[in-house]
């Protein structure tokens, strides 16, 4: 059966029913009376029965019209009560929404950074749930760009339009050895002398690589790698296994069992910076949580 009348229609009717009245039912629903008029016309067509008899002197309703009274009121508090819990529904999605903060980060600067703001965090009282998201630093810009974070902490300053990049610090990529190694706690290391170690570099085309390979070439000296791996912790584990040494950022040796060594090269560094979407206003949570980002570093 097609049913040919809207909610429009029934609260016409009810309308012009509890006033008794076109012009006043027009009033009480903000139309003008021949609106009124043709949303009853409508609904008496859909239904097959006269609701109204109308006289110059009065709108008198029909037995039709009390039947649908009871009805019609239903139907429309019926359609309130799913319109207010469909309204419920999503204020409390979007106030669950804004209790949840997703970052963006290289996997390098969790212990550094990441874990201390978040203690920070907690500490000031807020209680919003914090994802992580630890990626390498291209799938982090794409993340904030692309609106799955709110923001990020990486290594890369601008590689899309859409992003603006804050610098915090700058992070040097040093060289690490176990704790027995030859070369542990040795001053003046020449790279010549990485020529007689298994020496565990970042695989070829990841940022710190690239860094590495810049400095290198600038000092004219050409090591030769055993191991390339594409994550720092793997490097880190090797390293600590008695693998070989390794170049690592700083900001990632956290508690792993190595040793820092001094190269006789210019300081590798690299900025680490927010990342956030162009144009983006950051929730009360995300706010607090890049603040306390910001003192951990300062």
């Amino acid at each position: 059966m097609l049913i040919n009348f809207d909610f429009g229609d029934l609260q016409a009717f009810l309308a012009v029913k509890d006033t008794g009245s076109f012009h006043a039912a027009a009033e009480r629903l903000k139309l003008s009376q021949p609106a009124v008029t043709r949303r009853v016309r409508k609904l008496e067509e859909a239904l097959g029965s006269t609701l109204f008899e109308r006289t110059t002197r009065a709108v008198k309703p029909t037995l039709a019209a009390k039947r649908l009274q009871a009805r019609a009121e239903a139907i429309l508090e019926d359609a309130q009560d799913t319109a207010r819990a469909m309204r419920d529904d999503s204020v409390a999605f979007a106030h669950q929404r804004s209790l949840i903060v997703t970052v963006a980060t290289i996997p390098t600067v969790v212990s550094r950074v990441i874990t201390p703001a978040v203690a920070a965090f907690r500490a000031a009282g807020h209680v919003a749930r914090i994802r992580i998201l630890d990626a390498d630093a291209n799938e982090v810009t794409e993340a904030v760009s692309g609106g799955d974070a709110d923001f990020g902490l990486c290594s890369i300053p601008a590689l899309e339009r859409t992003t603006m990049f804050e610098p915090l610090f700058d992070d040097r990529i040093v060289l690490v050895a176990p704790p027995s190694h030859d070369l542990a706690g040795k001053a003046g290391i020449l790279a010549s002398d990485l020529s007689d170690v298994s020496l565990i570099l970042p695989a070829r085309g990841t940022g710190n690589r690239l860094l590495i390979d810049e400095a290198m070439a600038r000092a004219r000296v050409h090591p030769v790698w055993t191991y390339e791996v594409g994550r720092t912790a793997t490097a880190l584990d090797m390293v600590a296994d008695g693998q070989g040494v390794a170049m690592v950022p700083l900001s990632s040796i956290g508690r792993a069992q190595v040793v820092v060594c001094t190269l006789d090269l210019p300081d590798i560094q690299r900025p680490i910076g927010l990342l956030t979407r162009t144009g983006q206003a950051d929730t009360t949570a995300a706010a607090a949580l890049k603040q306390a980002i910001r003192s951990i570093v300062a």
